[in-house]
């Protein structure tokens, strides 16, 4: 057995070794410059950003974008160094059509993480802002690379990815210092509508936390089937949910003993039933019946008990 050409072949890979050994010994030492490199950039980015944003999740997130920028460009000089016929160029024409089927396989998530940073720039919400999303609807967490992540009031995680709160529809409660807050409450049709509205801002004046300016307003908004419904609205700050429903607890409680104590009615819909083969003698008597149509002008139809028998059978 001849090991002659084997060991020709492990000669010359080990001058090939020798000879490149100075080119990786340059590269590594240009690799971990890099690295340092880096590491400062990722530094100076979050320093800069930080300054200028108040949005915490902007400046992790171009820092680590500068980061590995630099971590792929220090690849790419190690590479070129080591390998001196190596070259970017080289790179793309190698992954060719497989770098398509990757774009594609990776597409939506290229697509949240374009939307990631498209959020965190434009900045239509902010971490600890409570946001309100088709069915969810709580308090932001974070905003990452891929999704944003909200606690909802009862306690739960929900990780909805970037590109639907960039494309949809989002509902921010707490973009603005002050909230406006409403409830219809309904009285009763024999009431006095300026005595009840009078009751009713005096009540919810009473409250505290609720905002002198802009003042509460009552608006008659409903002639119900069983009552008048008023809207009341009033404004409150801050516009947490916390404090939302804290100030509308203290309001309608405010309103319904207030209404309570000046005798105004709260009625319930009630629903009245006829029954107009009764025997009484004001059944059909439209001059004294009382479900309340109107009489009109001239005669009116006698009474069922007004008609002689004879009659009624002839008409029959």
């Amino acid at each position: 057995m001849d090991f002659s050409i084997a060991w020709q072949k492990l000669n010359q890979i080990g001058r090939d070794l020798m000879a490149a050994l100075p080119n990786i010994a340059i590269g590594i030492i240009v690799f971990l410059l890099f690295m340092l490199l880096a590491r400062g950039v990722r530094a100076g980015v979050r320093r800069v950003t930080r300054g200028m944003r108040q949005n915490q999740s902007l400046p992790l997130l171009l820092s680590r974008l500068a980061y590995v920028a630099m971590i792929i460009l220090g690849i790419l000089v190690t590479v070129t160094i080591i390998l001196p016929g190596f070259t970017p160029a080289s790179l793309v024409s190698a992954l060719g059509v497989g770098g398509i089927a990757i774009g594609f396989a990776f597409k939506d998530i290229f697509q949240n993480f374009l939307a990631g940073i498209l959020l965190l720039l434009t900045e239509p919400f902010k971490i600890t802002d409570q946001i309100k999303y088709k069915d969810f609807e709580g308090t932001v967490e974070s905003i990452q690379m891929r999704a944003t992540t909200i606690k909802t009031y009862d306690g739960r995680r929900v990780v909805i990815p970037n590109a639907e709160l960039f494309t949809n529809a989002v509902t921010v409660n707490t973009a603005y210092d002050m909230r406006r807050l409403q409830y219809d409450v309904g009285i009763g049709y024999g009431d006095d509508i300026a005595q009840a509205r009078k009751l009713m801002l005096e009540a919810v004046e009473e409250v505290e936390g609720i905002l002198r300016e802009p003042a509460p307003e009552t608006l008659v908004m409903e002639l119900a089937e069983s009552s008048v419904n008023i809207r009341v609205r009033w404004w409150v700050n801050p516009p947490r949910q916390a404090d939302v429903l804290d100030a509308q607890d203290k309001v309608l409680e405010s309103i319904k003993n207030k209404l309570t104590a000046n005798g105004i009615d709260m009625p319930f819909p009630t629903q009245q039933i006829l029954l107009h083969d009764q025997t009484e003698v004001t059944d059909g008597d439209r001059r004294t019946q009382r479900e309340g149509w109107p009489a009109g002008k001239g005669d009116v139809p006698l009474a069922r008990a007004a008609v002689p028998e004879p009659k009624l059978k002839e008409e029959a």
